[in-house]
């Protein structure tokens, strides 16, 4: 049994110190068959990038001849090496970590990182040459070029670029002007880029090129122009990440039995599978770094982890709330809502970001997809239709879609707050406190907020109120292809001890407020045909209730 590699993407570490690695190296071999040698390639974060390209470096190395055996022996790659390995001296860049805090921050954080890396390269590859760190960072990278042409005739480098788009990510998010500074015709990035695209005409072979979304590629366009984009690509939709059966080797490694695979498999699937990045393929991908998280957890614990999100992950929906932030107006809203629902949204994927030019509703959902927020599930009227991946990143949309009620209203949910609905539902079996909560949430959304309420929207705002307690598995009808009702609250553990909840949730607008019987008859009749099905009875204490919301009043009955 090997050690799982969570939280590790150095490469020569997994080898040498015995830690399961996900063979991937095949696709080192698509690579150098394609026609294009410098290759573009988008994962969310997490998704195992940075240890794929720590792959390439070992693999390529010129100074790693003699540990190739050691490092790649059992590998796809090991059996059928290629014509260029261990030919390249590599020159690797991490954008990841720059302090973006000030426009003079991120500039000095990127010089630096080039300084740093050059003087890991000049030193290990024997070159002589100077680092002038009161130069500017293209003036270095090009000094650099020239040096090594000189002095390494006829031979190459291959650049690996990692996280090539992190601190614009982040600089974008909450400063627009200082991203567009950066990369503008006359900005430091941007004509830092433009010498690694003349590197290409001398001694830069080949590149390979990192990052989460296309956002700064059309900024970059004019001064690099020679990458080839293979993100949505059909041959590499298992690249990164993990598919099942790679899934199911891991767990075969970590000696966990038959009969508890399949409970951790369904676990697993629900939380961290689903993603999807290509409209060609049939194959689903895992999360790499959150299956690592979760059997790390496991391994170590030798039960169930409580806590089924890394840290890392469950903080993104700020990351995600200054992007969606950059789409003005109220379909982001909307967007939202579709999402966390199950409807989904079809739109075209953009391939090139313009941040001169402000985001169009089209651009956010790109966003959305390329963070790994959404992924592709099928195609509706000739455009990708996109869906929620995970419960995981459900809840990721839950948490900013309170967080946009809250200042909406004005309105903070605490922690005692919680632990109060928690105490109701779990030792009561009533939803008393979470249904004032929603009153006073519709109570101080103005007028147009009701525009487009309808009871998706409702039972939206109850799944994002309900999902924050820890105690409960939320199910929503899509979860169960639409055979169950709205919303099902089931204990995660001690079902005999805590009451479930089955809730039916109907809407009516004002002026249909005489219809209140009618909607109430009309959810009756379905909890009671729920109430037939075998997973329903199987549910040992479980409370029935109908909501209906005419516009900013609700009303509760228990069946």
């Amino acid at each position: 049994m090997k050690k799982l590699p969570y939280g590790i993407s150095n490469y020569e570490r997994i080898v040498e110190e015995n830690y399961y690695y996900v063979d991937k190296t095949k696709y080192i071999e698509i690579l150098e068959n394609l026609s294009e040698p410098n290759i573009m390639f988008l994962r969310p974060r997490k998704f195992g990038k940075t240890l794929f390209t720590s792959v390439l470096e070992n693999y390529y190395d010129i100074k790693k001849v003699e540990k190739f055996e050691k490092l790649f022996g059992e590998t796809y790659i090991g059996k059928n090496p290629t014509p260029n390995k261990n030919r390249y001296h590599i020159l690797r860049f991490n954008f990841s970590g720059i302090d973006t805090e000030t426009e003079e921050t991120t500039i000095k954080g990127f010089k630096n990182e080039i300084a740093s890396s050059i003087k890991v390269f000049i030193e290990k590859y024997g070159l002589d040459f100077y680092i002038n760190r009161e130069d500017e960072a293209e003036n270095i990278l090009d000094n650099l070029f020239k040096a090594f042409y000189i002095q390494k005739s006829g031979e190459q480098i291959y650049v690996i670029i990692d996280e090539y788009d992190h601190f614009a990510n982040e600089l974008l998010g909450f400063n627009t002007e200082k991203f567009r500074q950066l990369v503008s015709k006359n900005g430091k990035v941007r004509k830092w880029y433009e010498i690694l695209k003349k590197g290409t005409e001398t001694v830069v072979d080949r590149i390979f090129i990192t990052g989460v979304a296309p956002i700064t590629l059309d900024s970059l366009t004019s001064g690099f122009n020679v990458s080839k984009d293979i993100t949505q690509d059909a041959d590499f939709n298992e690249m990164m990440g993990f598919t099942k059966q790679e899934l199911l080797e891991i767990l075969e490694n970590q000696q966990i039995p038959k009969e508890k695979q399949e409970k951790i498999l369904t676990i697993m699937k629900e939380n961290y599978d689903g993603y999807k990045f290509s409209e060609d393929v049939e194959e689903q991908i895992y999360n790499s770094n959150m299956c690592l998280y979760f059997l790390a957890d496991y391994i170590r614990l030798g039960k169930i982890p409580a806590k089924l999100i890394d840290v890392n992950i469950a903080s993104d929906h700020s990351k995600m709330g200054r992007m969606l932030e950059l789409c003005q107006g109220k379909q982001k809203i909307e967007i939202i809502r579709k999402t966390i629902s199950g409807e989904g949204v079809s739109s075209n994927i953009t391939d090139k970001f313009n941040p001169a030019i402000e985001f169009t509703e089209t651009d956010m959902i790109s966003m959305l997809y390329y963070l790994g927020y959404l992924t592709k599930s099928g195609n509706y009227l000739g455009k990708p239709l996109l869906t929620v991946p995970n419960k995981v990143m459900k809840d990721i949309y839950a948490t900013y879609f309170l967080k946009i009620l809250e200042k909406e209203t004005d309105i903070q949910l605490s922690e005692s707050k919680y632990n109060q609905m928690l105490e109701e539902i779990a030792l009561e079996g009533k939803l008393d406190t979470i249904v004032e909560t929603m009153r006073q949430y519709m109570n101080n959304l103005s007028n147009r907020d009701f525009v487009k309420y309808d009871e998706k929207y409702v039972k939206l705002m109850f799944y994002c109120i309900a999902m924050n307690l820890d105690l409960y598995r939320v199910k929503s009808e899509m979860e169960v292809q639409r055979k169950y009702p709205d919303i099902l609250l089931i204990p995660k553990k001690d079902e005999e001890k805590y009451y479930g909840v089955m809730i039916e949730f109907k809407y009516l607008k004002k002026e249909e407020k005489d219809r209140l019987q009618e909607k109430q008859e009309e959810a009756r009749i379905q909890i009671q045909e729920y109430s037939e099905f075998e997973e329903i009875k199987a549910i040992p204490k479980l409370r029935k209730y109908t909501i209906v919301s005419v516009v900013d009043e609700i009303y509760i009955e228990e069946i």
